[in-house]
């Protein structure tokens, strides 16, 4: 199914619009109206997602890029960008103008108190969309595969050791055994 630009732009807009808590937030946003839309398999979400989190930048913004490039070029990559963080741009500027004089208000404060648990639920939906991806496709679940996160895990919990030197270990060690 195809879905022109501009419906594209609105749709990442909506996901801009409604991303709190940071780009795993905008993961569960994006995964229905891409998916679902056929513009990308699961499988390419997987990939698409490993590659947005292993390069610099947010998240949300490097998945946005990445989906406007697949399905209209250069063009498209700039307008689904602008698209999804337009939205931030515009409440930051507003809230910005405003907040100091009312963020002792007990509306503002309990507004902000009831948002976070609304964010954490939606970065688990979007790392147990990740991890449903991971193991029921069978062209993305190895045993090896899952070696090499048990162990990236247990050392991430375990040890003082960076995650970004954890990251290397993996890739490395995907190189080696895939």
């Amino acid at each position: 199914m195809t879905i022109s630009l501009l419906e594209l732009a609105a749709v990442f807009f909506y996901i801009g619009l409604f991303t709190i808590g940071g780009g795993q937030v905008a993961i569960t946003l994006m995964y229905d109206p891409v998916v679902g839309r056929g513009l990308l398999s699961a499988e390419e979400f997987a990939a698409m997602l490993a590659v947005s989190e292993s390069t610099p930048g947010p998240i949300g913004v490097n998945m946005a890029t990445y989906i406007g490039v697949s399905q209209y070029g250069i063009l498209g990559g700039i307008v689904i960008t602008a698209a999804t963080i337009l939205p931030s741009l515009i409440i930051i500027l507003i809230i910005a103008a405003f907040f100091e004089h009312y963020q002792e208000k007990p509306l503002v404060q309990n507004i902000f108190t009831a948002v976070r648990p609304v964010s954490v639920a939606l970065i688990a939906v979007a790392a147990w969309n990740v991890l449903s991806i991971s193991i029921a496709s069978p062209a993305l679940f190895t045993w090896q595969r899952l070696a090499i996160f048990l162990t990236a895990f247990c050392l991430f919990l375990k040890t003082k050791i960076s995650p970004i030197f954890i990251m290397i270990l993996g890739a490395i060690g995907g190189m080696i055994l895939l």
